[in-house]
């Protein structure tokens, strides 16, 4: 759990490189269904439902479930210093997440990603 005493979880929890994708990505989008998700990293459904269930624990993530799609978005609860800390990762390494967006832009619009999803 991310606490305002220890940034150690939070670092251990961006460690791996699929999980710190999932964080940049849901921070442009606001909020992403897993069904996206495995679309824009390329991954499996239950790869990238592992790791987003450790940045839920982490307390970095919260979802919610709209019939079969489920949506993660930045939990409200997140410290004013894991908001800075992502934020300026994702600025200043627009490139490394730009693969998955142009996956995710060919998708098309929400309403027909719903089409595709899950």
């Amino acid at each position: 759990m991310v606490t305002a005493s220890s940034p150690l979880p939070l670092f251990k929890a961006l460690a791996d490189d699929t999980r710190l994708q999932l964080m940049l990505l849901i921070m442009t989008e606001g909020e992403v269904c897993v069904c996206e998700m495995t679309h824009a990293l390329n991954e499996t459904q239950p790869k990238i439902s592992r790791h987003l269930a450790l940045l839920r624990q982490a307390r970095l993530l919260a979802d919610r479930r709209e019939g079969q799609w489920v949506y993660y978005r930045l939990a409200d609860t997140l410290d004013e210093g894991s908001k800075i800390l992502l934020t300026q990762t994702q600025q200043h390494y627009r490139g490394y997440i730009a693969p998955a967006l142009a996956r995710l832009d060919k998708m098309g619009n929400r309403p027909d990603r719903r089409q595709l999803c899950c």
